[in-house]
């Protein structure tokens, strides 16, 4: 009985490894328009897309991220400014891609943009603190999805949402966590929908790396902004042994890896494999750590993240497994 539990095992292994293995056609056909490629994630996706022998369409926030991709890269790859909060930026990249390829249509759409500032306890922040992070993480991915859908749809193309480990477990205040979790739900229902026009949907959930995202003095200089701004009946219930640990928090993330391809190596796999997986996560500490914390009972996971080291641990730069 084990002997064949053990073979069938060994088969089912076998064939899901075969089956993840099977690559898409004609790649140097296709187009795939990346957003947030000024660094990080995205301009490393950028590269590889390219390299790779796809039409890329890297969108930037600034002209120098333009710039540096231009030069960087092949004739393949056009890279034009987006700002994804504003609609009609939106519109002036979308009008063009629907133009260029209205017959042949888009194949990946790689929602990476994001930020993750401000972060820190909930009570700390003001409205429009939620909405600057909303805006981008989720508005903007939303509204492009959509503009870009009877593309995808005619090319049977791929989306990639960009969520993280804390779409599946709160480990801040503030609206990154938020817009992360709203960006898995975004994502399951459009899986859903999608599956009738044979449009595949992705979502990429990295643990702690080290990108723009998580410059720890960015964080921890917003962090001293949101505490200089509470009334001081406010920072009173805290005390300054909270901020302290609160600014202990960034610190940890300053240690998070260094080596992003694990990231773009599952964007990539989302676009190139004839089967891609509904999720990815990328990180041994999201595989190992994160992802087994979030589907404890809430009080045990609770104990875990305020009481525990593991969250100090999980965020040594070790080499990945």
């Amino acid at each position: 009985v084990l002997l064949c539990i053990l073979a069938t095992f060994a088969v089912v292994t076998l064939a899901w490894y075969i089956r993840d293995s099977l690559k898409v056609d004609s790649i140097t056909e296709k187009f795939v328009l990346v957003t947030g490629c000024d660094s990080g994630f995205g301009n490393l996706l950028a590269h590889q897309l390219d390299q790779k022998g796809f039409h890329v369409i890297a969108t930037c926030l600034t002209e120098k991220g333009c710039m540096d991709l231009k030069a960087e890269t092949s004739w393949r790859l056009k890279a034009v400014l987006l700002n994804v909060t504003d609609s009609s930026s939106i519109d002036s990249t979308v009008i063009p891609v629907s133009n260029t390829l209205s017959h042949a249509g888009l194949w990946g759409l790689v929602n990476n943009a994001g930020r993750s500032i401000p972060v820190g306890p909930s009570e700390w922040m003001q409205m429009e603190d939620f909405r600057n992070i909303l805006n981008v993480n989720l508005f903007g991915l939303i509204e492009l999805t959509l503009k870009l859908l009877p593309l995808l749809k005619k090319a049977r193309g791929r989306v990639v949402n960009v969520s993280s480990v804390m779409g599946r477990l709160v480990l801040t205040g503030g609206g990154y966590c938020v817009s992360k979790w709203a960006v898995e739900s975004f994502s399951d229902s459009l899986r859903r929908d999608m599956r009738h026009f044979g449009v595949k949907v992705s979502i990429i959930e990295p643990g702690f790396f080290k990108t723009a995202v998580t410059n720890v003095n960015l964080i921890d200089a917003d962090l001293r902004r949101l505490w200089d701004q509470l009334h001081i009946d406010v920072k009173e219930t805290y005390g300054e042994k909270y901020l302290q640990n609160c600014e202990s928090f960034c610190c940890q993330i300053n240690s998070t890896r260094d080596d992003i391809s694990k990231v773009t190596h599952c964007m990539e796999h989302a676009l190139t494999a004839r089967h891609p997986r509904s999720r990815y996560t990328a990180g041994w500490d999201a595989r190992l750590i994160w992802l087994p914390i979030s589907y404890l009972p809430s009080f045990m996971a609770d104990f875990i993240v305020y009481n525990s080291s593991i969250p100090k641990i999980a965020m040594i730069s070790w080499r990945d497994l």
